[in-house]
C-alpha cells in the first residue's frame, strides 16, 4: 500500500502504491495505512532521526480522487459531516509531524488526491502536459470535502483562490505553476526527488501559513472593507450568471468569506458543514450521475457496436477551412494525429492554419503548451487544395457549408483517393445522411460526424447513421470521437438528429410565448433563469429563422397529416416575410448593429403585441424545459438515441439543456416519474398537443427510473 524508505540525510520517502487498482485513489484503506506511518514518523522526528519527508507514487497517476459511488449513495449530511472531518484530521495529522512534507507528483493529482498535495508544505510536479492537477469537484456539483477550499485561500488569497474553485479545471503542470497550485517542476523523476530533498534541507523549520502565528491570509480578510466589497461584488455576478441554480458555487465564495473570519480549524468545521449540506443536495446528485456514472458509461462504450476491434486513425482529412473544419483540425493535432486541412485554394486553406496558430497560442498563454511545443504541434498540420494527399488517409471529415451539392462534390473528390478502409464523414446539421450518401461511392463508409460550434471546445460529437452505414463504420467513427477525448453519442438519421431536434422545441416555446403577448425581455430572461446559455430568441437569431422553420417543416413531412404544427411555426413565417431571416443577416428578432449589443427590433411590437401585463414565472419555466424533455422521450421512443446516458449528456453538451439537472432524462427523476406526467397532462390540456407524454416516457418501469438515478 505505502512503501518507506530512508536515506543517510534522515529524509524518509513514502510512496504510494494501491495494490489491485490502476490508480491510486483516497479511501478508508489508505488512510488506515498512514496512521501507523505518521506514528512511526513523528517517533522518528522526536528521537531526532528525521529531516523531512516525500511523498511520491509507483504508479503513473499520483493520486485520484475519492469514491464518488459511495458519495452518491450517502444522503445524511450528518454522515457527510462526520466523513469530511475525518478526512480532515488525517490531512492535519499529515501536515504536522514535526517535520516539512514535500508532494512529488508524478501524475494526475484530481479532486480528493489534490488535497493531500496541499496539505503537504511544498508541491512539486512532474513537467508533463498530459499530467492534471486541481480541483474539477465543482463540475459535478461538489465541493472539496478536506479543507482545500480554506488552504487555498490561505496560500493565495480570496481573490486568486475564487476563480481557481469556480471553473474547475484540471490544469496542466505549467498552468498549474503559474496560477499557484504547484511550486516547482521537474523534467523528471530523479530530477523531482532531488528538488524535493534540496527544499527539505534547505527548510527545515518550515510551516504552512495557517500554522504561523506570523502569517496573514494574502490580500486580507473579509472583515477589510475593500475586499468585503469586492466579495459582494463577486457574489452579485455569480447569482447574476448562474441564477442562483448551483448551490456548490454559492457555497465556495460563502465559505471563502465566513472562513477568512476565523482560524483555520473553525474555518474546517465550517468548510464540512457547507460540504454536507452540498453533497447531501439534489443537484449534486444529479451532476454525479450524469457527469460521472453517464459519461463514464458512453464513453467506456456502452453504445458501441460490439465485437468490432480498436480503430487507431493516424492521419485525418478535413474539407473546409472555416471555423468548423479549422476547430476539428485543431482537436485532432493537438491530441497527436497528423491533418491534411483542403479548402478551394492555399490562401483560404492557409486561413484555417491562422487559426489553428491562434488556438495553439492561446493555449501557450495560458500553460497548457509549452512555446517549445509549438511547431511541432503545428508540423502535424498541412494545408492543401487537391484531394491526391487524402490518399492515406484513415478518415475524412468533410465540412464545407449546407448545401447538398457542394457536399456531394467535395465528397466525391475525397473518395476517390480514400482506400477501401477509408471512412468518410459529414459534418452537416440539416440534410439527412442518407441522402448524401446516396452520391457516395461506399455508403457503408459513409456516416455523419456531427460537431458542435466552437468545435475545438465542446465535448459532443453525435455520431450519425445512414441506412446503409455499417456497424464497423460506426464503430471507428466512435473510436476517432473518443481519440480527440470528445463524448460520443450515436444517433438515427432524422431530422436534426438528436441535438437541434431537441433544441427546436426550446425555441419554438418561446416563439410561441412571443405570440401569445408576452415581452420579448421577458422571454429571453426567462430562458437564461431556467438555466438554458441563451434565450430562445436570441438562438434562434443565431442559427437563422429558415434553419427553425425548416426542421419543423420536416417534422410535419415525416409525421404527416396526424401532426398538428407548432403555433410558433405562424410567427416564424411572419418574421420571413417581414425579411427578418437573423443574425446573419443582421435582422431578426434583434438588431444587430456591429460593435454594439443587439436590441429588440422596434418592429416585434407591431407583429407581436405586448398583451401579458403578468406571468406565472414557474409555469414558463416547465413550458420551456418540459417541450425539451417531451422530446427528448420521442427520440428515445422512436430510436433516435439508444439509452438513458446518452439522452442526458446530449442535452446538456449539445444544447445546453440546465446542467443542475443533470439532463432530459435525470430531471424526470428528480421530479417525480408521476408527478411529472401529471405536470404533463395539465401543458396538454392548457397548451396542446406539443405537450403530449409519448408512451416511452409513460411506461419507465421502477428498474428504468432506478437507472436514471446512477447510469
Amino acid at each position: 500500500m505505502i512503501s518507506y524508505r530512508k536515506d543517510t540525510d534522515m529524509i524518509a520517502t513514502l510512496i504510494l502504491d494501491m495494490q489491485g487498482r490502476e490508480s491510486n485513489v483516497i479511501n478508508p484503506d489508505i488512510v488506515t495505512s498512514f496512521r501507523p506511518l505518521i506514528d512511526h514518523l513523528k517517533a522518528e522526528k522526536a528521537r531526532g532521526q528525521l529531516k523531512g519527508i516525500i511523498i511520491t507514487s509507483a504508479k503513473s497517476d499520483f493520486l485520484q480522487g475519492g469514491d464518488l459511488e459511495s458519495l452518491y449513495h450517502q444522503s445524511d449530511p450528518a454522515a457527510l459531516f462526520d466523513a469530511a472531518q475525518r478526512l480532515k484530521e488525517f490531512l492535519r495529522d499529515l501536515e504536522r509531524p514535526g517535520v516539512p512534507v514535500v508532494a512529488a507528483m508524478n501524475g494526475h493529482a484530481l479532486g480528493t488526491g489534490f488535497e493531500l498535495a496541499l496539505a503537504c508544505h511544498h508541491r512539486i510536479a512532474l513537467d508533463d502536459t498530459k499530467i492534471r492537477l486541481g480541483h474539477p469537484e465543482v463540475s459535478i456539483g461538489l465541493i472539496p470535502s478536506g479543507g482545500a477550499i480554506i488552504r487555498l485561500m490561505w496560500l493565495l488569497g480570496i481573490e486568486r483562490a475564487y476563480p481557481i474553485l469556480i471553473e474547475g479545471r484540471r490544469y496542466s503542470p505549467h498552468e498549474a505553476l503559474k496560477v499557484g497550485l504547484v511550486d516547482q517542476l521537474a523534467s523528471s523523476q530523479a530530477d523531482m526527488l532531488d528538488k524535493a530533498k534540496c527544499w527539505l534541507l534547505d527548510n527545515p523549520e518550515y510551516r504552512n501559513p495557517w500554522d504561523d502565528p506570523n502569517r496573514q491570509i494574502p490580500g486580507g480578510s473579509a472583515q477589510d472593507a475593500q475586499l468585503g466589497h469586492q466579495i459582494r461584488l463577486i457574489t452579485a455576478q455569480l447569482s447574476a450568471t448562474s441564477n442562483d441554480q448551483y448551490p456548490a458555487q454559492q457555497a465556495i465564495i460563502d465559505l471563502l468569506a465566513e472562513g477568512s473570519k476565523v482560524d483555520f480549524d473553525t474555518a474546517c468545521i465550517l468548510d464540512s458543514r457547507y460540504y454536507a449540506k452540498v453533497a447531501s443536495g439534489q443537484v449534486c446528485k444529479s451532476m454525479i450521475s450524469t457527469f460521472w456514472f453517464d459519461k463514464n458509461a458512453v464513453q467506456s462504450g456502452w453504445n458501441r457496436p460490439k465485437g468490432i476491434g480498436r480503430f487507431r486513425p493516424r492521419k485525418i482529412g478535413v474539407i473546409g477551412a472555416g471555423q468548423m473544419g479549422s476547430g476539428i483540425a485543431f482537436a485532432c493535432i493537438r491530441r497527436g494525429l497528423r491533418v491534411v486541412l483542403k479548402d478551394v485554394s492555399i490562401p483560404v486553406a492557409e486561413r484555417g492554419r491562422a487559426f489553428v496558430e491562434d488556438r495553439i497560442d492561446e493555449y501557450i498563454v495560458r500553460g497548457t503548451f509549452q512555446p517549445s511545443e509549438r511547431q511541432e504541434i503545428l508540423n502535424r498540420l498541412e494545408v492543401i487544395d487537391s484531394s491526391e494527399q487524402f490518399a492515406d488517409c484513415d478518415l475524412v471529415i468533410e465540412a464545407v457549408f449546407e448545401n447538398k451539392m457542394v457536399k456531394t462534390k467535395v465528397t466525391r473528390e475525397a473518395e476517390e483517393y480514400l482506400d477501401d478502409f477509408g471512412v468518410m464523414a459529414t459534418n452537416t446539421i440539416s440534410i439527412p445522411i442518407s441522402t448524401l450518401a446516396a452520391s457516395s461511392r461506399r455508403p457503408a463508409n459513409y456516416v455523419g460526424l456531427h460537431f458542435f460550434p466552437p468545435a475545438e471546445q465542446v465535448n459532443l460529437v453525435e455520431i450519425v447513421r445512414g441506412k446503409q452505414t455499417t456497424d464497423e463504420t460506426v464503430a471507428r467513427a466512435f473510436d476517432f470521437a473518443t481519440l480527440i477525448r470528445k463524448t460520443p453519442i450515436v444517433v438515427k438519421d432524422v431530422w436534426g438528429f438528436y441535438a437541434a431536434r431537441v433544441q427546436n422545441t426550446y425555441i419554438l416555446e418561446g416563439i410561441n410565448l412571443l405570440q401569445e403577448g408576452h415581452p420579448p425581455g421577458l422571454v429571453e430572461n426567462l430562458g437564461l433563469q431556467v438555466g438554458m446559455p441563451k434565450g430562445p430568441l436570441s438562438l434562434a437569431d443565431e442559427l437563422g429563422l429558415e434553419i427553425v422553420k425548416s426542421y419543423e417543416d420536416q417534422a410535419a413531412t415525416h409525421y404527416g397529416k396526424h401532426y398538428i404544427q407548432h403555433p410558433a411555426a405562424a410567427a416564424l413565417r411572419e418574421m420571413l416575410e417581414n425579411d427578418r431571416p437573423g443574425k446573419s443577416r443582421e435582422a431578426g428578432f434583434f438588431d444587430y448593429t456591429k460593435g454594439d449589443l443587439p436590441t429588440v427590433w422596434s418592429g416585434l411590437k407591431d407583429l407581436f403585441p405586448i398583451s401579458k401585463t403578468d406571468f406565472d414565472r414557474k409555469d414558463i419555466f416547465e413550458r420551456l424545459l418540459f417541450a425539451q424533455i417531451l422530446e427528448a422521450g420521442w427520440c428515445l421512443q422512436e430510436g433516435v438515441i439508444a439509452s438513458h446516458a446518452a439522452a442526458n449528456l446530449g442535452s446538456i453538451y449539445g444544447w445546453g439543456f440546465p446542467s443542475y439537472t443533470g439532463g432530459v432524462m435525470r430531471y424526470i427523476f428528480t421530479y417525480g416519474h408521476q408527478e411529472f406526467m401529471d405536470k404533463a397532462a395539465v401543458l396538454e390540456k392548457t397548451h396542446g398537443q406539443r405537450f403530449k407524454l409519448p408512451k416511452y416516457l409513460k411506461q419507465l418501469t421502477e428498474e428504468e427510473l432506478g437507472k436514471l438515478a446512477i447510469v
